[in-house]
């Protein structure tokens, strides 16, 4: 979506590291998410239901506000799993939502609903592997649901799941989040509550590494 400068560069890396980057996350946390430290941003950049990687005590959090349609979150999924394998101990992930693509809210209710099901992440890797063909930009487009064989997934009972009033609730609230923020374009990173004002992969692991430094 944006910043298609920078996804030319990095895609032929993202898609080398996918493979490499699935053992790097740790298990979705079923708890509610640890607020950020009382000295981070006061903006609503954290919420109790929002998708968490990473241990729920590591004292420093990166908020991520994310389109799986997104070609440029596509290309920093890797970089993010990077980060948190070097820091595995130091380093939470937080997801929000934030739609932006005609395909994203059908992906979005496949996400919370394979999280019903502890399948978060198998189907998150698998919807960034084959987002080329649920959200080609322009072109036609299989539904995402085509995608998930193989993830685990029990299919028909995750599509009954995408339409509960909770997962919509969740949608809705991440969506005045973003407004609120200010989110325009993704992904948008924050860490600590600090945002990540000149984007780019270094420029990411510098403003994390500056953080775990600290704490």
């Amino acid at each position: 979506m944006n910043r298609r400068t920078f996804v030319a560069g990095t895609a032929v890396v993202a898609l080398g590291a996918f493979a490499v980057g699935a053992m790097f996350y740790q298990p979705v946390s079923d708890n509610l998410s640890p607020p950020l430290p009382s000295d981070a941003n006061s903006a609503p950049l954290v919420r109790p239901h929002a998708p968490m990687l990473g241990p729920d005590d590591a004292p420093v959090t990166i908020v991520e506000f994310f389109d799986p349609a997104c070609e440029a979150c596509r290309a920093f999924y890797p970089v993010v799993k990077e980060i948190m394998s070097t820091y595995p101990d130091k380093v939470r992930l937080i997801l929000r939502y934030a739609a932006f693509h005609p395909t994203s809210e059908e992906a979005v209710r496949i996400l919370e609903a394979a999280r019903l099901q502890g399948k978060f992440e198998p189907v998150l890797e698998r919807l960034m592997e084959t987002q080329p063909r649920w959200a080609p930009h322009g072109r036609p487009a299989d539904s995402a649901w085509t995608v998930l064989d193989g993830t685990g997934l029990d299919i028909p009972k995750a599509k009954s799941d995408a339409k509960m009033p909770d997962i919509v609730g969740t949608m809705n609230m991440d969506a005045m989040d973003v407004s609120a923020v200010g989110v325009n374009k993704t992904p948008t990173f924050f860490v600590n509550g600090k945002p990540l004002t000149e984007f780019g992969a270094q420029q990411l692991n510098d403003l994390v590494k500056a953080e775990v430094e600290k704490n």
